[in-house]
């Protein structure tokens, strides 16, 4: 059997013990331990636990719990229904501004975060009966929140970047600063078609005449400032050569959770204890995912599948951009049946000889997947935002939220030809910064 047929029958086998319901982690290690054996023996399992013990000594992945205990603070708080409420304030008379100024507040929330699915509930259970009280069709205000959660995938901290740069051994930092302009670029993108099509539909809003007095716009910001300035602080310590991913994340997520008992008065030991709990249970599945995945990676390296898919590859006489389009495709599909941890951890070992090969650059490879991953998070048949809408408001239909997303997977796709077109929007901000 040849290793490409054997790579074929390993894809078979993933996607089939995923489909039966079974933990992504699992499910890899599941898939890695049987091809290993297999066809190399029972002698291969000796390799198991040094594999995953390596793959894991790693003190990057520090990072990880730090950053979900900084999300799980924030989204504790009412700090999304506060950003929310300022930026309706200040955008009130300008044509779709509570869409508008729900996706800002998505953009933001989601930083503080880095969970799409939490940027949904906390923006949409109070956006989305907001704008529909107001004057907005039920497809719109769906769809922009379901669509705006995504961008806490790309704007960082991003836990989806934090896996791809350990799958792909590049640099975490500067993946976090080549989503920042592709992240923005995205979120106006997003922005244009809401004022675009509540412009077009003619949408009135209920208290267009209302007007807000400056005191009533300023009044909130004290409360939001804070959590700005200490996503801005890690920022800049992790590109300005202060600290360390993992060290960062450990200051952000003290300053967050004190933040959090201080301003939003969240300091009851019930409170704290579910923050922690939520927390812990997140990243021990992120570990088990990432060590059954380091696994998963052996086997298809040591079965010379990897090898041999950047090899046929390469050896193909077709213009890197069919290859890169043929990628994007297959990310697309994949991301309507898996999730994008699961996606990146199975694909990336495979993908970056081949990225490389076709001498594309791997941090801005990074954002395309990213903004891929943004896609599956929409895309039925198990796009999770989507079910997550249709829970905070179970009385609009799954199909009317999908007709409001599917603009805005739209405007994913351009996000993707445009960083395509013009690379240097992914590339310029880290060579500038990072050298």
């Amino acid at each position: 059997m040849t290793p490409l047929t054997i790579g074929l029958l390993v894809f078979a086998v993933t996607v089939a013990l995923l489909a039966t319901g079974m933990p992504i982690a699992f499910a890899l290690g599941t898939a890695a331990l049987a091809f290993m054996v297999a066809f190399d023996g029972l002698g291969s399992i000796a390799y198991v636990p040094e594999t995953i013990f390596a793959g894991l000594n790693d003190f990057t992945l520090v990072s990880l719990p730090m950053f979900i205990i900084m999300g799980a603070a924030v989204a504790s708080s009412r700090a999304g229904s506060d950003l929310y409420e300022a930026l309706a304030r200040w955008l009130h008379r300008v044509p779709g501004s509570l869409v508008i100024s729900n996706i800002g507040a998505c953009a933001l929330f989601s930083a503080l975060t880095g969970s799409s699915p939490a940027t949904c509930a906390a923006i949409g259970k109070m956006g989305i009966p907001e704008m529909r009280k107001r004057g907005y069709d039920a497809d719109l205000a769906t769809g922009a929140i379901c669509a705006g959660g995504t961008l806490g995938i790309l704007i960082p901290p991003s836990i989806t970047m934090i896996l791809y740069g350990i799958a792909s051994e590049t640099s975490i930092g500067r993946l976090f600063i080549a989503g920042i302009i592709p992240g923005l670029m995205l979120t106006a993108l997003f922005m244009a078609w809401a004022l675009f099509i509540s412009w077009k539909r003619g949408t009135r809003l209920v208290d267009a005449d209302r007007i807000y007095s400056m005191k009533e716009k300023l009044e909130l910001l004290p409360r939001l400032l804070p959590f700005i300035v200490v996503i801005v602080g890690v920022v800049y310590a992790m590109y300005g050569g202060i600290a360390t991913p993992s060290e960062a994340a450990g200051v952000g997520a003290m300053l967050c959770l004190v933040m959090v008992v201080v301003i939003y008065r969240v300091w009851q030991p019930a409170k704290l204890w579910l923050i922690f709990r939520d927390g812990l249970r997140e990243s021990g599945m992120l570990m088990l995912i990432i060590g059954s995945s380091i696994l998963f990676g052996y086997m298809m390296s040591s079965l010379q599948v990897t090898q041999s898919v950047a090899e046929s590859i390469g050896e193909m006489q077709v213009n890197k951009w069919v290859i890169l389009a043929a990628i994007n495709l297959m990310l697309l599909v994949a991301g309507m049946f898996l999730p994008p941890a699961a996606i990146i951890l199975m694909t990336t070992p495979i993908l970056m000889p081949v990225i490389l090969a076709a001498g594309f650059d791997p941090i801005w490879f990074g954002v395309i997947l990213t903004i891929n991953m943004e896609l599956g998070l929409i895309t039925p048949p198990v796009g999770l935002n989507l079910f997550v809408i249709n829970g905070i408001t179970p009385d609009v239909r799954l199909p009317t939220i999908l007709k409001g997303a599917l603009p805005f997977m739209g405007c994913m796709v351009v996000a993707i030809v445009i960083l395509c077109l013009f690379p240097e929007l992914a590339t310029w901000l880290p060579k500038a910064l990072m050298g």
